[in-house]
């Protein structure tokens, strides 16, 4: 599109608030805009359409953005920021993430997390001068806030991309429908369900950052689902045969504080007698009822007592569940600024093994998506009433649900947390032997398994245990260790399509490695890897797996990068 028409299009988008939704492109009464030529045909374009404004989709717009380019990027809720805000997951990190081992600007986002805490909020004189400040303190990450946070962050780091007219973010609006010519995608159709508003994207690039690859079945690139067989990828923990259907689990989050003293309990769940009783039926058996503080310990299965005491008194050698994901810890703040802490629930009660979000209906999707709400309910109910206390009695009548933290009513997140996609069948597919340790040394050597497989056409660095969640199909966890990691560009680089590329967990992993790839900060180096590929693909008049496939490209673009602060390679 010419460059005045889309920097008219992002004046007046942008003209009230940074996040909107297309009910801010006014009518003027004169059946267009102005400087828009046939505004109301609802047809936009820009260089790069993004498609999730997830941690991935964000990252992509950052780099296409300051790299010169205009982005239009969309995200299904009202919230950017993906896992670590409408879905509610403090960032899952690695232990060397103040210093390294992500893009800078992943490090820049954490800082700007602890600086917004320092700018705007009544911090104790200790935690002010805290060099690295975790909000909440919880023991999960060593940046525990709150969703909205990362919200107003996301929207700061962007912000000056909004207001010079190269990037417009569309919230509400989901993927329906795609133009596809041969290996090209042409435009996209997304609709605002709210509004009740279809809109045509139209760009020579697409990125699919959904947080459930919704992209790919729409445009016809080949991609898998569930669980390949151990014939398929002769992966150590792979299962005996395929199942495309067995997902991880998905988990709806919500965010509760306490209350000493108050009886703040809910009215009973119409399903609690199901839920409370309910038992999942995995291989190995899993502990007992879903709704206890003992569950199966990932690494071994056998059952593990957990903790709870929202009081923040000692739970002995168990965890205590309330300080796991806790995101405010009130001594971090002047007295009188809380109540009590608050903490954000993900934990494994919460698991939703039912049914399956991938390949679905809409209508199956949001049944599940509810019945899960309700088994949160239930849960919640569960805590207030008969979760034991250590002082013998049960329930703690004070915990309060925090829908204003979720930004929702219900006070469930704003978007269930994926942990499973649809992913790319890819120029290069990340296998167990290149990432998981115990596998690594069987095809390496006891020396050489020591470290991860070294890509040279890596992209970007992470690192994560493999992580596998219970699944709809009766899979306990598979938990084990890996090794710090790198990104490899085939990864990134489906095998047919030319100009759709992915930026969330739908990259070319298998069930297997998904376990370790699917966390924020890959995520982002995923996304931020992927604007600078298709800005440097553009720039050299080349499709992007030209890159991979010419040396000197890819030497060239690998030195380029990291002038901008992706990291390639792990210090020895």
């Amino acid at each position: 599109m010419k460059r005045r028409n889309f920097l008219a299009l992002a004046a007046i988008a942008g003209g009230s608030k940074f996040l909107f939704p297309y009910s801010a492109f006014a009518n003027t009464g004169k059946g267009q805009i102005p400087g828009i030529k046939d505004s109301l045909s609802n047809q936009l374009e820009a260089d790069i359409i993004i498609l999730g404004g997830g941690m991935g989709g964000c990252a992509t717009a950052l780099a296409a953005c300051r790299n010169g380019l205009n982005v239009i990027m969309t995200e299904e809720t009202d919230w950017i920021g993906g896992q670590a805000s409408q879905q509610g997951v403090p960032p899952d990190e690695h232990p060397w993430i103040e210093t390294h081992g992500a893009p800078a600007t992943y490090r820049e986002y954490r800082t700007r997390v602890m600086d917004y805490y320092k700018r705007n909020y009544p911090l104790t004189d200790e935690a002010r001068n805290r060099k690295f400040l975790n909000p909440g303190d919880g023991s999960v990450s060593r940046i525990c806030h709150e969703p909205k946070v990362t919200v107003a962050v996301l929207t700061e780091m962007l912000a000056p991309y909004m207001s010079n007219g190269k990037l417009i973010i569309l919230t509400d609006y989901k993927v329906k429908k795609a133009d596809v010519n041969g290996d090209n995608v042409k435009a996209v159709q997304v609709y605002n369900k709210k509004e009740g508003r279809t809109l045509t994207l139209i760009a020579p690039y697409f990125v699919d950052a959904t947080e459930c690859g919704d992209l790919l079945p729409l445009t016809g690139t080949e991609y898998v689902t569930g669980t390949e067989s151990k014939a398929q990828t002769n992966e150590l923990h792979a299962s005996d045969k395929a199942r495309p259907g067995n997902n991880q689990a998905f988990t709806v989050c919500f965010a509760m504080d306490y209350v000493p003293g108050a009886n703040l309990v809910i009215d009973r769940p119409k399903n609690y007698d199901h839920w409370s009783n309910y038992v999942p039926n995995l291989t190995p058996a899993w502990s007992g009822k879903l709704l206890s503080l003992a569950y199966s310990d990932p690494r071994t299965l056998k059952p593990k007592t957990l903790g709870f005491q929202p009081e923040g008194e000692p739970t002995g050698d168990v965890l205590n569940l309330w300080n796991y994901r806790k995101i405010i810890n009130r001594h971090n703040f002047t007295p009188g600024t809380y109540q009590g802490d608050i903490t954000m629930v993900n934990w494994p009660q919460q698991d939703y093994m039912q049914g399956n979000l991938i390949d679905v209906s809409e209508d199956e999707f949001e049944k599940h998506v509810n019945a899960a709400k309700e088994m949160n309910r239930c849960f919640f109910y569960w805590l207030q009433t008969e979760a034991p206390r250590p002082d013998g009695g049960t329930g703690w009548a004070g915990l309060r649900l925090r829908g204003d933290v979720m930004g929702t009513e219900d006070g469930m997140a704003k978007y269930p947390y994926i942990r499973e996609a649809r992913r790319i069948k890819s120029e290069f597919t990340i296998l167990e032997e290149h990432v998981g340790a115990e596998n690594r040394v069987l095809v390496a050597g006891k020396t050489a398994g020591k470290k991860a497989a070294d890509f040279y056409d890596s992209v970007g660095l992470g690192y994560y245990h493999i992580d596998l969640h219970p699944s709809n199909e009766g899979d306990n966890y598979i938990d084990f260790a890996s090794l710090p990691y790198q990104i490899p560009l085939g990864a990134l680089l489906p095998q047919r399509m030319n100009n759709l590329l992915p930026a969330n967990k739908n990259i070319g992993t298998t069930h297997i490695t998904n376990g370790c790839y699917r966390e924020h900060p890959t995520e982002w180096g995923i996304g931020e890897a992927v604007g600078m590929l298709i800005t440097y693909a553009k720039a050299k008049k080349v499709p992007p797996r030209a890159v991979r496939e010419r040396k000197e490209l890819l030497e060239d673009f690998q030195k380029w990068i990291r002038t901008q602060g992706l990291e390639t390679h792990w210090p020895a």
